[in-house]
């Protein structure tokens, strides 16, 4: 190889390193964006939740420059294997990108939820919460490393958000059912608890990213789903979800 080809095999492999890391800090910061997310659901902040949504600007930012840098990748001609990365970058960072959404959201539902608040349904809407974080927080380290079966252990693990969602929104209905005061807050806490359901949703989305990153087309199995809110009866809100 001639020095002009090893050239643009170096700045190939810097540009992916590049991608990757942009990939990584995007993660970082829908992180954090989603851990102050959940701290604002304990107090009434408005401005600092003003400043969270504010800060999602930099999540959709990185979207765009790793979107542009795929392209430059794409331009080069890369192999199957490239292609591959190429592909799951895109979709690691939508998933991402919609992460920074939820957790924007989140901001905003603390801003409105007033003082008649269910603070036990607050705590474990937090431990719910901060389940989606340890799981992104896996499942970018596991992109990092290009480690499919911790990828395929963080998917498997989404079970765990999906019991505990379905769990809360039991528990809020029967609030609300107990006491009508509670409606306005239960009824946002309900869409904060589907908000985290979702971001643990993409977690898995990224980790079956990982695993196409790894293994191509060589399917997953079938993976176990327990959220079954959607068959909850209002007459089976006071019974404990299992």
């Amino acid at each position: 190889m001639d020095g002009s080809g090893a050239g643009i095999l170096q700045g190939h492999d810097a540009e992916q390193l590049r991608l990757l890391q942009e990939t990584l800090r995007m993660g970082e910061l829908a992180a954090v964006q989603l851990e102050g997310a959940l701290a604002l659901l304990a107090r009434n902040d408005p401005p600092a939740a003003m400043r969270l949504i504010a800060a999602d600007a930099a999540i959709d930012a990185l979207e765009q420059q790793i979107s542009h840098d795929v392209m430059q990748l794409a331009l080069h001609g890369p192999m199957a294997r490239d292609l591959r990365g190429i592909l799951a970058a895109l979709r690691i960072t939508s998933d991402i990108e919609r992460i920074g959404d939820f957790a924007a959201n989140l901001a905003k539902r603390s801003t409105v939820l007033g003082d008649t608040l269910p603070r036990q349904r607050i705590a474990t809407l937090q431990g719910i919460g901060h389940l989606a974080v340890t799981q992104l927080r896996e499942v970018m380290a596991a992109y990092r490393d290009h480690d499919a079966e911790a990828a395929r252990a963080v998917r498997e693990r989404d079970v765990a958000i999906d019991r505990a969602y379905t769990a809360v929104f039991a528990e809020l209905l029967g609030d609300m059912m107990g006491d009508a005061a509670t409606i306005p807050a239960c009824a946002h806490l309900l869409f904060v608890a589907k908000n985290l359901e979702r971001i643990g949703d993409h977690a898995t989305n990224i980790a079956e990213n990982v695993w196409f990153l790894v293994h191509g087309d060589d399917p997953l199995p079938p993976r176990e789903k327990r959220d079954h809110s959607s068959t909850l009866a209002a007459g089976d809100a006071s019974k404990p979800a299992r």
